[in-house]
């Protein structure tokens, strides 16, 4: 595997709060009432908490079916749609958007108030209340950046049982 699908874990950087503002209110003007919510998810949402240097962004609408009305739309804003991930997670739409052969952004797109959506934002809101929290889960993905260094899916599983702590614990 070339030098592109490996894992790197950046420090946090002021500007991804930034850059999904932007991606945000793209998004917003070019989908219409489609789209009911969109937040930014994922550590590079949590501010002083390293990542892998991707946006993470949630989508929500009503239905998947309203969805696929936003699909030509992204795709002419650079975003892929990956309907093989709908494999492993029926419960959503996945996008991704690169500049060249770097990935800048992820689009997931969930119906709203489904289990994906609440998950994710009690994840990130307990991260950003918790610093602490978010300074393990930091070193634990640097840890596992080194360890799993081109295997995506091994890096993600092994996260898995972190998150599912911090989600149990957000729920209390």
């Amino acid at each position: 595997m070339g030098a592109e699908n490996e894992i790197i874990i950046a420090d946090y950087d002021p500007r991804w709060p930034i850059l999904y503002e932007q991606e945000r209110e793209l998004i917003l003007s070019l989908t219409g009432q489609d789209v009911i919510a969109i937040e930014h998810i994922g550590s590079t949402a949590v501010p002083g908490l390293g990542a892998k240097p991707i946006i993470d962004i949630m989508a929500a609408v009503g239905s998947l079916r309203d969805a696929q009305r936003c699909f030509s739309t992204l795709e002419r804003i650079g975003y892929e749609y990956v309907p093989e991930f709908e494999d492993v997670m029926p419960e959503r739409r996945y996008f991704r958007k690169s500049a060249g052969r770097t990935r800048t952004h992820h689009l997931h797109m969930v119906e709203a108030e489904s289990d994906f959506w609440r998950r994710h934002l009690l994840f990130r809101n307990f991260l950003r209340a918790h610093p602490a929290t978010a300074e393990q889960y930091y070193r634990l993905k640097k840890e596992l950046a080194l360890k799993f260094r081109t295997n995506r899916e091994a890096y993600t599983d092994a996260k898995t049982s972190f998150i599912e702590d911090v989600v149990k614990r957000a729920q209390m």
